[in-house]
């Protein structure tokens, strides 16, 4: 009998490599496949020096091609073990893509209490009013507020099925599609789970939930640094992060171990910039003045120190606070200054954004144009 080697190597897409998920040709594993007449001799390259490894390969490339190709074939393997060219260092905590999804943005904080979730509804909602098609993650899984300040409380996701698979179908309000714990939970429920509860019930949120097409999803994370940020960094191919903090130097301390853990040699995310939350307060009968209340440009100078962008100030304004209690976004007032201030922050994660993209490899890399005031983001082709 003849043998052919595309008949080989299709026989070996029916086998992966012991701990791998790709079979051995999709892998690479597969380094040469030679025939001479009912010999075939196979060249195989893993990185698992284990002798029940190296064992199962050749068993399994043995029993693929007398399956599928020749019972009687004479087989060679020459297997080559080589370490990963990461082995002297952490490999990255990398996540896997949504299928859909470009861009994937963490919204973090160093500490609690600096608006980290207010900005982020903010940004979501500006990002929509300027034609993305945006979703929200609420991972702030001890605190979710995403429900109130889009004025979802009293709504749940619905089931939908999507290629034959039951998905969450995200609660969309002002144009941002919303996920939440706060979905699950009662309003005066404790949430006392331990991190694997935790990180599950994120991953369900984010795998078993139907985003559909979106150019932004912003991700509100907990304050500090922890379980579940090393979980949706292991879940999610972060594009980039957005760091909040407010002027004063306790907060600027934790903001600086907020971008440290993002650059870490195993996690590696880019870091967009910092944004400076209540900045500054102007009384409404003295709007020229301004009193800075917790420091002045403290996060300023920190992103400088750093040398990482400044996304720009907010100030320390009740109608922010208001808005976000009633579930209206202050960014929803149209022709306000903090309309103004929010765009001109957005208009910035997304010029960085793109940035960033065509720096750097995946997630997909954007484009950006100017219309009517607005950026507007396209694929790039």
């Amino acid at each position: 009998m003849k043998i052919e080697k595309k008949d080989v190597f299709k026989a070996l897409e029916t086998i992966s490599v012991p701990g791998e998920g790709k079979n051995m040709v999709e892998s690479g594993a597969i380094k040469n496949v030679l025939v001479f007449g009912d010999e075939v001799v196979v060249d195989v390259t893993i990185n698992n020096h284990s002798l029940q490894a190296k064992k199962k390969t050749e068993v399994s490339i043995l029993q693929a091609i007398h399956k599928e190709v020749y019972a009687k074939a004479q087989i060679k393997v020459n297997l080559k073990v080589e370490a990963p060219e990461t082995a002297d260092k952490k490999p990255e905590i990398k996540g896997k893509a949504i299928p859909g999804i470009d861009n994937i943005i963490a919204v973090a904080s160093g500490k609690g209490g600096v608006g980290k979730s207010t900005v982020t509804a903010n940004i979501a909602v500006t990002l929509a009013k300027m034609g993305f098609k945006v979703g929200l993650l609420d991972a702030d899984i001890y605190g979710p507020s995403a429900t109130i300040m889009f004025d979802i409380v009293n709504e749940k996701p619905l089931s939908v099925n999507v290629d034959g698979k039951s998905k969450m179908k995200p609660v969309e309000s002002y144009g941002v599609k919303v996920l939440s714990i706060g979905f699950f939970t009662q309003p005066d429920q404790a949430v006392v789970w331990r991190g694997p509860m935790a990180s599950k019930a994120l991953n369900q949120m984010i795998f078993d939930a139907a985003w559909g097409d979106l150019d932004f999803l912003v991700v509100d994370l907990p304050p500090g640094t922890g379980d579940i940020h090393l979980s949706i960094m292991q879940s999610l191919p972060l594009t980039g992060a957005v760091v909040v903090s407010t002027p004063q130097t306790v907060a600027l301390a934790d903001a600086r171990k907020g971008v440290a853990m993002f650059q870490q040699e195993s996690i590696n995310v880019p870091v967009l910039g910092i944004i400076e939350n209540m900045a500054y307060f102007s009384p409404p009968e003295l709007p020229e003045n301004r009193y800075h209340i917790f420091g002045k440009d403290g996060a300023r100078n920190l992103a400088e120190d750093l040398d990482i962008p400044f996304l720009g100030e907010l100030p320390l304004i009740q109608s922010i606070r208001e808005a976000g209690d009633v579930g209206r976004p202050a960014a929803m007032q149209e022709g306000t200054d903090i309309e103004k201030a929010f765009i001109e922050i957005t208009k910035k994660v997304v010029s960085e954004t793109v940035r960033r993209n065509d720096a750097l490899p995946p997630t997909q890399a954007i484009k950006i144009t100017t219309m009517a005031g607005c950026s507007a983001v396209t694929k790039k082709q």
